[in-house]
């Protein structure tokens, strides 16, 4: 029963003038008789048999949208769940809502969704030199953008030639080199940056020039 129903079978207690803490009292038992029944008429499940564990998703989601594909669905959740769930101090935790995630690629079947361990990226091949497969990738994660950092609402850059303002584009573009350089003696294949990355940074390797 959602809590609203409940709200709306307490509003005829409330207009016959019942107070509110008979009405929690009343509530409170029928939840301790609800909790024995369920503990009565349950049944253990072993988590590591894949067949009771099928059954037992299929009662979620058999009369949903996904009933076409069901077993395929079940599969999927039970492999997703499996892959996230963790084991700290004997204590088992499985939290989907930061470890899984949906990703919708446009094109193919239903059919040919899986499940996949580890990080996926959807990324388009925006340089010729970029790599098309990497195994074993060497990786920097940076918590900053790959762009000359702009300067603070109160900065001012006065200009009284013209070349002045050619040296200024010059300066960000030494900036972001020396950052890239910075990067390249690690050797990694993948760089995972936040928010922007400039036109510069994307051509990378001719930074080392």
């Amino acid at each position: 029963m959602k809590a609203g129903e409940i709200l709306a079978q307490s509003l005829s207690q409330l207009e016959r003038d019942i107070h509110p803490v008979v009405i929690i009292s009343a509530y409170n038992k029928a939840l301790k008789e609800a909790l024995e029944i369920v503990k009565r008429i349950s049944i253990a499940i072993d988590v590591n048999d894949e067949a009771q564990m099928l059954s037992l998703i299929k009662t979620s989601i058999g009369t949903k949208f996904v009933a076409r594909w069901s077993d395929l669905m079940c599969k999927l959740a039970l492999q997703a769940v499996r892959t996230v769930a963790q084991d700290t101090n004997g204590v088992k935790s499985v939290d989907i809502k930061r470890y899984a995630r949906v990703e919708k690629i446009p094109g193919g079947e239903i059919e040919e969704s899986r499940v996949l361990k580890g990080v996926m990226l959807n990324k388009d091949i925006t340089h010729p030199n970029m790599r098309r497969r990497i195994v074993k990738p060497r990786i920097i994660l940076l918590d900053c953008p790959l762009e000359y950092k702009k300067g603070e609402s109160q900065t001012n850059m006065e200009f009284s030639k013209e070349t002045d303002w050619a040296r200024a584009q010059e300066i960000e573009e030494e900036q972001v080199k020396q950052l890239c350089h910075k990067l390249l003696e690690f050797k990694p294949d993948l760089i995972f940056t936040e928010k922007g990355i400039s036109g510069l940074s994307s051509e990378i390797q001719d930074c080392t020039k």
